[in-house]
Protein backbone atom coordinates (compact mmCIF):
# COMPACT_ATOMS: atom_id res chain seq x y z
CA UNK A 1 0.00 0.00 0.00
CA UNK A 2 1.16 3.39 -0.99
CA UNK A 3 0.38 6.44 1.13
CA UNK A 4 -0.02 9.85 -0.81
CA UNK A 5 -1.03 12.53 1.55
CA UNK A 6 -2.03 15.61 0.32
CA UNK A 7 0.78 18.18 -0.05
CA UNK A 8 0.82 21.30 1.39
CA UNK A 9 1.15 24.38 -1.12
CA UNK A 10 1.97 28.07 -0.46
CA UNK A 11 -1.42 30.16 -0.13
CA UNK A 12 -2.32 32.24 -3.03
CA UNK A 13 -2.94 36.02 -1.89
CA UNK A 14 -3.64 35.05 1.85
CA UNK A 15 -4.40 38.78 2.71
CA UNK A 16 -7.02 39.00 0.71
CA UNK A 17 -8.69 35.69 1.81
CA UNK A 18 -8.28 36.19 5.24
CA UNK A 19 -9.38 39.95 5.10
CA UNK A 20 -12.95 38.48 3.33
CA UNK A 21 -13.69 35.98 5.11
CA UNK A 22 -13.23 37.43 8.35
CA UNK A 23 -15.69 39.87 7.31
CA UNK A 24 -18.22 37.55 6.47
CA UNK A 25 -17.04 35.40 9.83
CA UNK A 26 -17.99 38.70 11.90
CA UNK A 27 -21.15 39.33 10.06
CA UNK A 28 -22.41 36.00 10.49
CA UNK A 29 -21.88 36.01 14.09
CA UNK A 30 -24.90 38.92 14.25
CA UNK A 31 -27.69 37.41 15.43
CA UNK A 32 -29.53 40.43 13.66
CA UNK A 33 -28.16 40.32 10.91
CA UNK A 34 -30.44 40.92 7.66
CA UNK A 35 -29.57 37.84 5.68
CA UNK A 36 -30.57 38.63 2.13
CA UNK A 37 -29.33 41.99 1.98
CA UNK A 38 -25.91 40.35 2.95
CA UNK A 39 -26.20 37.97 0.26
CA UNK A 40 -26.68 40.15 -1.82
CA UNK A 41 -24.06 42.85 -0.87
CA UNK A 42 -21.53 39.66 -1.06
CA UNK A 43 -22.29 38.92 -4.29
CA UNK A 44 -23.06 42.12 -6.12
CA UNK A 45 -19.76 43.04 -5.19
CA UNK A 46 -17.99 39.71 -6.58
CA UNK A 47 -20.41 39.55 -9.67
CA UNK A 48 -21.21 43.41 -10.36
CA UNK A 49 -19.21 45.65 -8.87
CA UNK A 50 -19.78 48.52 -10.54
CA UNK A 51 -23.56 48.37 -9.01
CA UNK A 52 -22.27 47.66 -5.64
CA UNK A 53 -22.77 51.01 -4.35
CA UNK A 54 -25.91 51.57 -6.04
CA UNK A 55 -27.53 47.98 -6.40
CA UNK A 56 -31.36 49.66 -5.96
CA UNK A 57 -31.71 52.46 -8.37
CA UNK A 58 -29.71 50.22 -11.08
CA UNK A 59 -32.19 47.73 -10.64
CA UNK A 60 -35.06 49.90 -11.31
CA UNK A 61 -32.98 52.20 -14.10
CA UNK A 62 -34.45 51.99 -17.49
CA UNK A 63 -31.20 52.70 -18.85
CA UNK A 64 -29.42 49.58 -17.82
CA UNK A 65 -30.11 46.64 -20.06
CA UNK A 66 -32.82 44.51 -18.74
CA UNK A 67 -31.25 41.05 -18.50
CA UNK A 68 -28.20 43.31 -16.30
CA UNK A 69 -31.59 44.55 -14.06
CA UNK A 70 -32.62 40.89 -13.89
CA UNK A 71 -29.37 39.37 -13.04
CA UNK A 72 -28.99 42.05 -10.53
CA UNK A 73 -32.26 41.31 -8.98
CA UNK A 74 -31.44 37.35 -8.95
CA UNK A 75 -28.26 38.42 -6.63
CA UNK A 76 -31.16 38.69 -3.72
CA UNK A 77 -32.78 36.11 -2.46
CA UNK A 78 -35.76 37.47 -1.91
CA UNK A 79 -36.03 37.83 -5.33
CA UNK A 80 -35.90 33.72 -6.30
CA UNK A 81 -37.22 30.68 -5.50
CA UNK A 82 -35.52 27.43 -4.77
CA UNK A 83 -37.03 24.07 -5.04
CA UNK A 84 -37.83 22.98 -1.46
CA UNK A 85 -39.44 25.73 -0.97
CA UNK A 86 -42.39 24.30 -2.46
CA UNK A 87 -42.38 20.95 -0.47
CA UNK A 88 -45.54 20.55 1.65
CA UNK A 89 -43.18 19.73 4.95
CA UNK A 90 -41.05 22.87 4.26
CA UNK A 91 -40.86 24.71 7.32
CA UNK A 92 -40.78 28.42 6.16
CA UNK A 93 -40.09 29.65 9.32
CA UNK A 94 -36.57 27.68 9.11
CA UNK A 95 -36.26 27.72 5.60
CA UNK A 96 -36.13 31.42 5.14
CA UNK A 97 -33.47 31.91 7.72
CA UNK A 98 -31.10 29.47 6.06
CA UNK A 99 -31.99 30.35 2.03
CA UNK A 100 -29.81 33.39 1.72
CA UNK A 101 -26.93 31.47 3.37
CA UNK A 102 -27.86 28.55 0.94
CA UNK A 103 -27.79 30.96 -2.25
CA UNK A 104 -24.78 32.74 -1.41
CA UNK A 105 -23.12 29.05 -1.13
CA UNK A 106 -24.80 28.03 -5.05
CA UNK A 107 -23.86 31.49 -6.29
CA UNK A 108 -20.52 31.65 -4.74
CA UNK A 109 -19.71 28.48 -6.83
CA UNK A 110 -20.81 29.70 -10.25
CA UNK A 111 -18.47 33.09 -9.72
CA UNK A 112 -14.65 33.39 -10.88
CA UNK A 113 -14.01 33.70 -6.85
CA UNK A 114 -15.38 30.35 -6.08
CA UNK A 115 -15.38 27.84 -9.24
CA UNK A 116 -12.59 25.74 -8.25
CA UNK A 117 -11.34 28.20 -6.10
CA UNK A 118 -10.10 25.27 -3.23
CA UNK A 119 -8.27 27.26 -0.88
CA UNK A 120 -10.57 29.98 -0.66
CA UNK A 121 -14.24 27.81 -1.42
CA UNK A 122 -13.41 25.61 1.48
CA UNK A 123 -12.69 27.77 4.18
CA UNK A 124 -16.13 30.12 2.79
CA UNK A 125 -18.33 26.88 3.11
CA UNK A 126 -16.74 25.83 6.31
CA UNK A 127 -18.16 29.01 7.81
CA UNK A 128 -21.66 28.95 6.05
CA UNK A 129 -22.11 25.57 7.45
CA UNK A 130 -22.51 26.35 10.90
CA UNK A 131 -25.05 28.65 10.28
CA UNK A 132 -26.94 26.63 7.91
CA UNK A 133 -27.02 22.51 9.74
CA UNK A 134 -28.62 21.72 12.52
CA UNK A 135 -24.88 20.80 13.90
CA UNK A 136 -21.41 20.93 12.19
CA UNK A 137 -18.55 19.95 13.27
CA UNK A 138 -14.95 20.88 13.45
CA UNK A 139 -13.12 20.68 10.24
CA UNK A 140 -15.79 20.45 7.64
CA UNK A 141 -14.68 20.43 4.19
CA UNK A 142 -17.00 20.78 0.66
CA UNK A 143 -15.82 21.28 -2.76
CA UNK A 144 -18.12 22.96 -4.83
CA UNK A 145 -21.32 22.83 -5.70
CA UNK A 146 -22.74 20.48 -3.11
CA UNK A 147 -26.82 20.95 -2.44
CA UNK A 148 -28.65 20.80 0.31
CA UNK A 149 -32.93 20.31 0.31
CA UNK A 150 -33.18 22.44 3.47
CA UNK A 151 -30.03 22.40 5.14
CA UNK A 152 -31.47 23.04 8.75
CA UNK A 153 -32.09 19.06 9.26
CA UNK A 154 -28.17 17.70 8.60
CA UNK A 155 -26.33 16.86 11.55
CA UNK A 156 -22.72 16.45 10.49
CA UNK A 157 -19.89 15.12 12.43
CA UNK A 158 -15.79 16.37 12.91
CA UNK A 159 -13.94 15.70 9.97
CA UNK A 160 -16.29 15.46 7.49
CA UNK A 161 -15.23 15.70 3.48
CA UNK A 162 -18.00 16.11 0.41
CA UNK A 163 -16.76 16.38 -2.56
CA UNK A 164 -18.38 17.85 -6.02
CA UNK A 165 -21.56 17.56 -7.03
CA UNK A 166 -22.78 16.09 -4.09
CA UNK A 167 -26.44 16.27 -3.13
CA UNK A 168 -27.29 15.97 0.47
CA UNK A 169 -31.23 15.90 0.47
CA UNK A 170 -31.95 16.37 4.40
CA UNK A 171 -36.06 16.36 3.55
CA UNK A 172 -36.34 13.65 6.20
CA UNK A 173 -33.38 14.14 8.55
CA UNK A 174 -29.68 13.25 7.60
CA UNK A 175 -26.97 12.11 10.35
CA UNK A 176 -23.40 12.28 9.40
CA UNK A 177 -20.99 10.96 11.61
CA UNK A 178 -17.51 11.82 12.32
CA UNK A 179 -14.25 11.22 9.47
CA UNK A 180 -17.32 10.47 6.54
CA UNK A 181 -16.04 11.20 2.97
CA UNK A 182 -18.56 11.52 0.13
CA UNK A 183 -17.43 10.97 -3.13
CA UNK A 184 -18.25 13.25 -6.00
CA UNK A 185 -21.84 12.90 -7.71
CA UNK A 186 -22.47 11.05 -4.65
CA UNK A 187 -26.39 11.52 -3.89
CA UNK A 188 -27.80 10.59 -0.49
CA UNK A 189 -31.58 10.66 0.41
CA UNK A 190 -33.91 11.11 3.11
CA UNK A 191 -37.48 11.22 1.62
CA UNK A 192 -39.23 9.05 -1.23
CA UNK A 193 -42.16 8.67 -3.20
CA UNK A 194 -44.82 6.29 -3.74
CA UNK A 195 -44.56 4.44 -6.56
CA UNK A 196 -48.53 4.57 -7.41
CA UNK A 197 -48.81 8.44 -6.42
CA UNK A 198 -46.13 11.24 -6.61
CA UNK A 199 -47.49 13.45 -4.39
CA UNK A 200 -47.14 10.32 -1.42
CA UNK A 201 -43.98 11.60 0.10
CA UNK A 202 -42.10 9.41 3.00
CA UNK A 203 -39.45 11.19 5.18
CA UNK A 204 -36.84 8.62 7.00
CA UNK A 205 -33.67 9.67 8.15
CA UNK A 206 -30.57 8.30 6.89
CA UNK A 207 -27.31 7.86 8.66
CA UNK A 208 -23.70 7.53 7.87
CA UNK A 209 -22.16 6.26 11.10
CA UNK A 210 -18.47 6.85 11.65
CA UNK A 211 -15.44 6.01 9.05
CA UNK A 212 -17.82 5.67 6.29
CA UNK A 213 -16.99 6.21 3.07
CA UNK A 214 -19.43 6.63 0.04
CA UNK A 215 -17.59 6.71 -3.11
CA UNK A 216 -18.07 8.07 -7.05
CA UNK A 217 -21.70 8.28 -8.53
CA UNK A 218 -23.17 5.86 -5.65
CA UNK A 219 -26.69 6.71 -4.21
CA UNK A 220 -27.78 6.07 -0.56
CA UNK A 221 -31.56 5.40 -0.31
CA UNK A 222 -33.90 7.09 2.28
CA UNK A 223 -34.14 5.75 6.03
CA UNK A 224 -30.61 3.02 5.09
CA UNK A 225 -28.35 3.37 8.10
CA UNK A 226 -24.55 2.94 6.53
CA UNK A 227 -22.86 1.61 9.33
CA UNK A 228 -19.32 2.12 10.92
CA UNK A 229 -16.41 2.17 8.67
CA UNK A 230 -18.60 1.10 5.89
CA UNK A 231 -18.31 1.37 2.18
CA UNK A 232 -20.69 2.43 -0.75
CA UNK A 233 -19.19 1.57 -3.94
CA UNK A 234 -19.08 3.19 -7.11
CA UNK A 235 -21.69 3.56 -8.76
CA UNK A 236 -24.17 1.43 -5.97
CA UNK A 237 -27.34 1.87 -5.00
CA UNK A 238 -27.80 1.34 -1.17
CA UNK A 239 -31.51 0.52 -0.71
CA UNK A 240 -31.13 -1.53 2.50
CA UNK A 241 -28.61 -0.71 5.54
CA UNK A 242 -24.91 -1.37 5.40
CA UNK A 243 -23.50 -3.51 8.32
CA UNK A 244 -20.18 -2.09 9.71
CA UNK A 245 -17.17 -2.56 7.95
CA UNK A 246 -18.83 -4.05 4.84
CA UNK A 247 -18.15 -2.95 1.21
CA UNK A 248 -21.48 -3.01 -0.71
CA UNK A 249 -21.59 -2.49 -4.59
CA UNK A 250 -24.11 -2.94 -6.99
CA UNK A 251 -27.47 -1.80 -7.75
CA UNK A 252 -29.30 -2.57 -5.36
CA UNK A 253 -26.08 -2.84 -3.19
CA UNK A 254 -24.65 -6.04 -1.78
CA UNK A 255 -21.93 -6.85 0.42
CA UNK A 256 -18.76 -8.30 -1.42
CA UNK A 257 -16.11 -8.30 1.38
CA UNK A 258 -15.12 -6.99 4.40
CA UNK A 259 -12.65 -4.59 5.12
CA UNK A 260 -9.34 -6.47 6.48
CA UNK A 261 -8.68 -5.77 10.68
CA UNK A 262 -12.79 -5.35 10.86
CA UNK A 263 -14.13 -7.64 14.17
CA UNK A 264 -15.13 -10.94 13.78
CA UNK A 265 -18.85 -11.27 14.27
CA UNK A 266 -21.00 -14.29 12.84
CA UNK A 267 -21.82 -11.92 10.09
CA UNK A 268 -18.67 -11.09 8.98
CA UNK A 269 -17.54 -14.67 8.62
CA UNK A 270 -20.58 -15.22 6.59
CA UNK A 271 -20.06 -12.56 4.36
CA UNK A 272 -16.75 -13.67 3.65
CA UNK A 273 -16.99 -17.13 3.14
CA UNK A 274 -20.12 -15.98 0.19
CA UNK A 275 -17.21 -13.62 -1.03
CA UNK A 276 -14.70 -17.13 -1.23
CA UNK A 277 -17.35 -18.62 -2.94
CA UNK A 278 -17.22 -21.44 0.17
CA UNK A 279 -20.43 -23.05 1.35
CA UNK A 280 -21.32 -22.05 4.74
Amino acid sequence: MVLRPLKKILRPLPALHDDWLERIGAALKDPELDRPRFCREILCELAYPVYASNYETAVLDARVPLGTRLSLSALDPRHITLEPEYYADCDDEKFQRVKPLLWLWYSFDRLPAGGQNVELGVRFRRLLAPHIFKRCGERFKAFQHVEFSYGYNIECGDDVVVHRHVLLDDRGGLVIGNKVSISDYANIYSHTHSIVDQKDVTNATTVLEDGVRITYHATVFAGVKVGNDAMVGAMAVATKDVRPHHVNVGIPAKSVRVKPGAPHSTGDRLSTSVERGEKS
